[in-house]
């Protein structure tokens, strides 16, 4: 296969820095420009939904089968969190543990509430034995409102696995950016 077209050996790469040396020093800072727009942007989106649901993290991927049937490994789901709805039981909610770096999505099984409007409550995976308890930092045994970090109110199905992907083989993740990247920054307007 001599001269193929776009493959992933040792040619490929020199193709990159070729087109690269190519490029005028006009079409270079355009196509910076453009990807520092195209990141500017999806980070403007982000900001954006952050305000509108109210939630930090308004999407986050289910990592685990804790919460099968309901939820699936690599299920995306959309969060909202709203301090005036009230937290009720069968609610499923994300919510981040001290000491945890990544959040859990788990359904409410019990809310406790005071006349001074304080709310405590206490989750549990749909596939696990027992409460969640155990995940909690130690000496806790209920969560509060604080500990929320969204209600799910709406997933697709596995669209996750691509971040699952991403997280477990590091080396998939950054040569995937490095592809997009130098399509970007080669991509040429006709």
């Amino acid at each position: 296969c001599a001269g193929g077209a776009g493959g992933a050996g040792p040619g490929a790469a020199m193709d990159l820095f070729g087109d690269l040396r190519r490029m005028n020093k006009r079409q270079l800072y355009y196509q910076v420009l453009n990807f520092a727009m195209i990141v500017s942007s999806a980070l403007m989106i982000w900001k954006g939904l952050i305000v509108v649901t109210g939630s930090e993290s308004p999407i986050v991927v289910v990592l685990s089968g804790s919460m099968e049937p309901a939820f699936h490994r690599g299920d995306l789901l959309f969060l909202t969190n709203f301090h005036d709805d009230p937290i009720r039981a069968g609610e499923i909610v994300v919510f981040k543990v001290e000491g945890r770096d990544i959040p859990i999505v788990h359904r409410v099984i019990k809310v406790h509430e005071k006349g001074n409007g304080n709310i405590k409550f206490l989750t549990k995976g749909d596939n696990n034995e027992v409460d969640d308890r155990g995940l909690y930092k130690e000496g806790q045994n209920w969560l509060e409102k604080k500990d929320v970090v969204g209600r799910a109110r709406g997933f697709l199905p596995y669209v996750g696995m691509v971040t699952i992907i991403m997280n477990d083989y590091p080396k998939f993740k950054y040569a995937l950016l490095a592809v997009m990247g130098a399509y970007v920054l080669l991509k040429r307007e006709s």
